[in-house]
């Protein structure tokens, strides 16, 4: 449920904080690669404010399968709270389509945020079997954020990043979002509805970094070009 919009950021706004947010992805510790598939906690805040970015990030979560592949693939779960309530998690999957399906099966409900369950949820996950990030996309925050906080610390704790991305400028948001991914060794991101290419871009990034750390980012934007290779040549200092 969103309050005070504000101002959608300017582009230039927008091209800064995708620097900074890659910049963060280049220093954030990565554990040795096992061979396995890297393990993305894909969680959403799918109140009714969030309908037309949930859409978006349907069509855009395949290309985190793809740009995977090659490094042994990525293992992803898709998390969400809406309603009153309500919070779910899908099953853990490596295949794009079972995301998909799961994605496209739900609709946007009305209620309030529920961050610090997503959390949770999270650190219980990482106590069964280790997660190699955690990305959140939400508006809005209507918590309290030491409670939240707390939850935050420890997975940190634990060594799972979350790349927090902030749609949107709603103010309390942001602060919580920053704090969040502070607390986590992660990074955080603002964009806009309009930005499904800075999405794109960052959510492949990330999934890129957990299935193969600093080396297959920088490999991703080679094969690329564009607008990747750009921003990869700056998230080395070049």
């Amino acid at each position: 449920m969103a309050k005070g919009s504000g101002k959608v950021p300017s582009k230039k706004a927008s091209q800064a904080n995708v620097d900074a947010f890659l910049e963060k992805v280049r220093l954030t510790p990565v554990g040795k690669k096992t061979g396995r598939p890297g393990r993305l906690l894909f969680a959403m805040d799918a109140t009714a404010s969030r309908k037309p970015t949930w859409d978006m990030a349907a069509r855009i979560q395949g290309e985190m399968f793809q740009e995977t592949a090659a490094l042994g693939g990525l293992e992803i779960q898709l998390a969400y709270y809406r309603g009153f309530g309500e919070f779910k998690a899908g099953q853990w999957t490596v295949e794009e389509k079972v995301l998909l399906r799961q994605m496209t099966s739900v609709f946007c409900l009305a209620g309030v945020t529920d961050i610090e369950r997503v959390l949770a949820h999270a650190i219980n996950e990482t106590r069964e079997r280790k997660i190699d990030a955690l990305v959140f996309v939400g508006d809005c925050f209507e918590e309290d954020i030491d409670q939240v906080g707390k939850a935050a610390g420890e997975l940190g704790l634990m060594g799972v990043p979350a790349f927090m991305f902030h749609e949107g400028a709603d103010p309390i948001a942001g602060f919580a979002f920053r704090q969040i991914a502070k607390l986590t060794n992660g990074a955080y991101c603002q964009f806009d509805a309009d930005s499904a290419q800075v999405l794109k871009d960052l959510l492949g990034a990330v999934a890129v970094y957990a299935a193969g750390g600093h080396p297959a980012l920088e490999d991703m934007a080679r094969k690329r070009g564009g607008e990747v290779l750009k921003l990869a040549h700056q998230v080395k200092g070049g």
